[in-house]
């Protein structure tokens, strides 16, 4: 399977690249993974938002499954993301695009083009750590997956 993570913005702290890293490799026996940074549109407020997905949307590999990650979207489970995951797997998508946006969130052409959104929590979270985040529960679906003992 491919993972692609498109994301607004760079990791600036090394301490973020270092654990994005560890999980990259570790998912390297389920599969391609990728990360694309694009860059931040300076400002804020609506407009930035629309620029950015564009940019988003240019990024977005033809029949990839699109999840987007916004606080408005649903919540699951580290099984359940699990599960969805594979459940697109047996259903022929062999390629899924995770989307995390800016600070200013994700444009309503993003969400559109997404065939599930996901919430991590109501909370906020910097977006650097996000995309740690996003890849450990990654990895945590695929060991769910293979049935190995990381997940508890």
């Amino acid at each position: 399977m491919n993972i692609k993570i498109i994301c607004v913005g760079s990791l600036k702290e090394k301490f973020y690249r270092d654990a994005c890293g560890e999980y990259i490799k570790r998912l390297g026996r389920f599969g391609k993974i990728s990360v694309t940074e694009i860059n931040e549109v300076p400002g804020n407020g609506i407009q930035n938002v629309e620029k950015e997905g564009k940019l988003i949307l240019n990024h977005i590999s033809k029949g990839s499954y699109v999840i987007s990650l916004c606080i408005e979207g649903k919540q699951l489970s580290s099984i359940e993301l699990s599960e969805k995951i594979e459940a697109l797997g047996v259903n022929g998508f062999g390629d899924i695009t995770f989307i995390i946006g800016g600070s200013d969130g994700l444009s309503e052409d993003v969400k559109s083009a997404s065939g599930f959104c996901l919430s991590f929590s109501k909370m906020t979270f910097p977006h650097q750590l996000m995309r740690v985040i996003l890849l450990e529960q990654i990895y945590r679906a695929f060991t769910i997956i293979e049935g190995t003992a990381y997940h508890k």
